[in-house]
């Protein structure tokens, strides 16, 4: 028989209060230094640190280096998803927001190609993949700590704050690299675009004050008091493989759209000839209006069901895919920004809002960790990590300037992703309690 969750009434509302904080702070904190990345990349560290290669190969070697970061996170994934199993969540998720913030504060300080040769994009390189790893072992551990001490009537609702991150990361992001965009080129590329970067030394402080003060998971202090801590999670998971690679595909068409709109966007933008801060106002507004379809999806998602929410999101994801980078190749600053901050975002964020509940509740206690962030680092790495090469790649085969083959490709990837909801059963009102012992729980008839 399992134990009640400790604690009751306003202490245990006001420990579910910092549990969300420390996931919203920590999830944002990580995405501001991951999609910033991204988005520098994209307009300068073509000029700084793969100096001497064409245009096109410059643009593929930046690409590259941003897909380190994403193959990275599955590694990530199973290495803090083994430890936060057997360990504790907290411990796991205080050491993942001191990499990435680390990482990141140093990328800032990094000297150029011009100044220390190839040392410059092979320590670009080794930090990008810090961030990876740091990356892939925070959402997991954040989403399923969420979920673990939210109640199951607003597991949906609670965990899609930690999702939040995303696009808070990407928002804080753009609006801190947005200042100084404005900066001459010369200045921007010579220092405007380091401080974004250093600022991250000051988040991590304020990440780590708040989620030091976070308990431990209940469910997880259950399984070590009843000895039922796996030795080796992993390989728990891989025995019974349906459940990652239904998470892991349930995800996939969402991580490709927010990579083809985001970081291939701006690419493919510059080239259109729109101006820089046009660009980064149009993924202001996409971060916006994903978190405005987050929450919403989410809650929706705890009254009728995870599955119908999800596969009506990746359907009408698939469906704007065409429309988005049609009006983006328009070169027009209006369409740009309808299809980039409203049509892209909107269905994304609503495919993305119940995803970490949905996840947590196909992995017992034991196993959690390792499932949960496995099957969303997988979809990331095949998904976001190779979407911009493989955007750069099709538009090239289409001519450089038609990005019809780009949005073909969003279309599959959303497709997939509405095939795999199909197919995954339904998870609304599960007992985390008692799924401990086996890879997916029985949901409790009558109980919400």
């Amino acid at each position: 028989m399992s134990q009640p969750v400790p604690g009751s009434g306003p202490h245990r509302r006001g420990q579910m209060r910092r549990v969300v904080l420390s996931g919203l702070l920590g999830s944002t904190i990580e995405y501001y230094d991951f999609m910033l990345y991204g988005t520098v990349a994209s307009l300068v560290f073509d000029k700084l640190f793969f100096t001497g290669l064409s245009p096109l190969a410059g643009t593929f070697a930046t690409f590259g280096t941003f897909a380190v970061g994403y193959v990275a996170r599955p590694l990530g994934g199973a290495l803090f998803g083994h430890f936060g199993d057997r360990l504790g969540r907290k411990a796991m998720l205080v050491l993942s927001m001191a990499m990435m913030g680390v990482a990141s504060t140093l990328i800032g300080l990094l000297p150029t190609h011009d100044q220390v040769g190839n040392l410059a994009p092979t320590l670009l390189v080794a930090l990008r993949l810090v961030q990876g790893v740091a990356v892939g072992g925070e959402w997991g551990g954040a989403a399923l700590l969420t979920a673990e001490h939210a109640a199951r009537r607003r597991r949906g609702l609670l965990t899609s704050l930690v999702q939040l991150g995303g696009p808070a990361g990407t928002v804080l992001s753009t609006l801190v690299l947005t200042l100084f965009a404005t900066l001459p080129d010369e200045q921007f590329l010579s220092w405007g675009w380091r401080v974004p970067f250093l600022l991250s030394a000051a988040l991590l402080a304020l990440g780590l004050f708040v989620r030091l003060k976070v308990t431990e998971s209940p469910l997880f202090s259950q399984v070590q008091q009843s000895d039922a801590v796996v030795r080796r999670p992993l390989v728990e998971v891989l025995r019974t493989p349906k459940p990652l690679l239904l998470a892991c595909f349930v995800v996939f068409g969402a991580t490709v759209s927010q990579a083809l709109t985001s970081v291939f966007a701006i690419s493919f933008g510059t080239a259109a000839g729109y101006a820089r801060t046009d660009l980064l106002s149009g993924q202001l507004l996409n971060g916006l209006a994903a978190a405005v379809a987050m929450p919403l999806s989410a809650a929706l998602s705890d009254r009728i069901g995870r599955r119908p929410v999800l596969l009506g999101a990746a359907l009408l994801l698939g469906a704007v895919a065409f429309p988005v980078f049609l009006m983006v190749g328009t070169g027009s600053v209006p369409l740009m920004m309808l299809a980039l901050g409203v049509l892209a975002p909107l269905p994304m964020g609503a495919l993305l809002g119940p995803v970490p509940a949905l996840f947590s509740e196909m992995f017992g206690t034991s196993t959690r960790y390792t499932g949960v962030s496995m099957g969303y680092q997988l979809a990331a790495v095949i998904g976001g990590g190779l979407a911009p090469l493989a955007g750069t790649t099709l538009l090239s085969a289409a001519g450089g300037h038609d990005p019809s083959l780009v949005a073909l490709y969003m279309l599959v990837a959303c497709l997939v992703s509405a095939t795999a909801v199909w197919l995954t059963a339904e998870t609304r009102g599960h007992d985390l309690e008692h799924t401990a012992a086996t890879p997916q729980s029985k949901p409790l008839a009558g109980r919400r």
